[in-house]
């Protein structure tokens, strides 16, 4: 019998591995299949193994419930299949599983408790120096963010010249000594130099993001993972069919089984000069085939969308289309698409030549409070300039602007909404912006026991309400920039809120 390494204990919804020894030679991440079968009373998945290098093979599997499990593993190069059983307990306190879609626009964590994406984007902050991620961390940690996009791929752009820490494959890259601020654009995935084995991955390289995955989970945040991106000097973006095929299959049998992954099929999958729908279809079939968890799933663009509606999409990723639109569209798109409307890229607060990348904090929160009255989620992201070049959309590090210190009083306002979510309402007047809980046609009611109105750069010195004769409303005037909260009592019937007359005012109003 073989030996095998793995815990006899795991919590409902943490990571249960097993490692065993088997071949080194030829090539382990072709040769062979490794698969398992996980069952106990109340559910049975199957799931695939890796390699894991240096003989080592692992198999990781995600428990639903409290429960007995039991486990077979199947490999062509073992003699027998192995045999286990382990046991799922209660989940820990800030266990709540993986966020599902939940209430049609908004997402839950799988345990029911709502869950309102407040996210951020640093692509390759997982790829810099130990010091630099454990600074990005602790950034983290002090922040409201609870989502960050980041990619498995290096990056090749503007302000990302240098080399990242590791790479995902085998072999040698070209010399990046070449590249300058003025050509680095004439270096694409097809340039000279590079020396790759697209069969036989660097071990190292998943082992550290997986670190960076469990680091997140740690702190609450979800890892909304890049599996594919168009800004390359390497040649990982136009790998052949087979090879991306392989690529896939191997990330999802390393990181399916973490609760906090979701699955962003590309960053601006529109630049992929060597891709067409098919592909981006093939990989999608990879996903719902592969990951037992049906973890959530995205594709993100830069000018042209996918179509959100295809129905393997659980919810939209969205780089705004306009200069000036972005979470003012909300309403069209939560309308066209009827899924969750995440604005991942609505500009970046910061101050580089680039105009995605220099809004003002102001515009950055304003923004994020329009999508969220509109019933969307919004993100962030900041581009200052840094004498090292080590902008935070990027590399991550430390924060410098003004617009991420006032997410955590919006997300602890949204986390005040009745049931789960927001959505639009437009029959207050077409001149404010105001949300009340999400419903569905058979729910409506003609007066509301919650009221969220928004006044964005509009300035009012007041303004006046009315619901019904009956219904008593406690009122609140929230300063979204100052972050203050004044109380100004119960009210009835037609009655007056007095505003002080500059932007970034919202008034709460919820039955008393």
């Amino acid at each position: 019998m073989e030996t095998m390494k793995y815990k006899k204990q795991v919590e409902k919804w943490d990571v249960f591995e097993v490692e065993f020894q088997g071949p080194a030679t030829g090539n382990p991440f072709t040769d062979y299949e490794v698969t398992g079968t996980f069952e106990s009373k109340n559910e049975c998945t199957e799931a695939d193994g890796f390699y894991d290098g240096e003989g080592i093979y692992k198999l990781r599997f995600m428990p639903s419930f409290e429960e007995e499990y039991t486990f077979r593993i199947h490999a062509g190069f073992l003699d027998s299949d192995l045999e286990g059983s382990f046991t799922a307990t209660a989940p820990g306190q800030d266990n709540h599983g993986p966020v599902r879609v939940a209430n049609t626009y908004h997402f839950a964590y799988e345990d029911g408790t709502p869950y309102y994406s407040v996210g951020t984007t640093c692509y390759v902050w997982d790829l810099q120096s130990d010091e630099l991620i454990e600074k990005t961390l602790k950034t983290l940690k002090a922040s409201a963010f609870n989502k960050i996009r980041f990619c498995v791929f290096p990056k090749h752009y503007d302000y990302n010249l240098g080399e990242p820490r590791s790479y995902p494959y085998q072999g040698t890259p070209m010399d990046s000594s070449v590249l300058t601020k003025e050509n680095f654009q004439e270096y694409t995935g097809r340039s000279e130099g590079n020396n790759w084995d697209f069969t036989r991955f660097n071990t190292e390289h998943f082992r550290h993001i997986e670190k960076c995955i469990e680091a997140l989970r740690d702190l609450g945040i979800e890892a909304d993972l890049i599996v594919m991106h168009p800004y390359d000097r390497w040649g990982f973006s136009c790998m052949k069919p087979e090879e991306d095929d392989l690529y896939w299959k191997y990330v999802i049998a390393r990181f399916a089984a973490y609760r906090n992954i979701w699955w962003s099929l590309a960053n601006e999958f529109d630049l992929f000069e060597e891709k067409n729908v098919e592909d981006w279809e093939r990989y999608a079939k990879i996903i719902c085939e592969k990951d037992p968890y049906k973890h959530l799933r995205s594709i993100h663009n830069c000018r042209n969308f996918y179509d959100h509606n295809r129905p393997w999409i659980t919810h939209c990723s969205i780089q705004r289309q306009d200069l000036y639109k972005s979470s003012e569209l909300v309403n069209e798109w939560r309308e066209k698409y009827k899924k969750p409307v995440v604005l991942d890229e609505i500009a970046y607060e910061g101050n580089i030549q680039h105009g995605w990348g220099n809004i003002s904090g102001e515009e950055m929160l304003r923004r994020f409070w329009e999508a969220a009255v509109r019933g969307g989620y919004p993100g962030h992201g900041e581009t200052y300039m840094h004498p090292q070049d080590i902008l935070w959309w990027s590399h991550g590090g430390e924060l410098h602007g003004e617009s991420h210190k006032r997410f955590g009083f919006l997300l602890d306002i949204m986390k005040e909404t009745p049931g789960i979510g927001l959505m639009p309402y437009e029959k207050c007047g077409w001149d404010e912006v105001c949300a009340v809980p999400e419903e569905s046609t058979s729910q409506i009611k003609a007066v509301k026991e919650y009221y969220l109105f928004y006044y964005s750069f509009m300035r009012p010195s007041f303004r006046d309400f009315y619901f019904d004769d009956e219904t008593a409303f406690e009122v609140r005037v929230l300063d979204t920039w100052n972050m203050t909260v004044e109380n100004r009592g119960i009210h009835k019937g037609k009655f007056r809120v007095e505003l002080p007359g500059k932007q970034y005012m919202a008034v709460q109003i919820k039955k008393a």
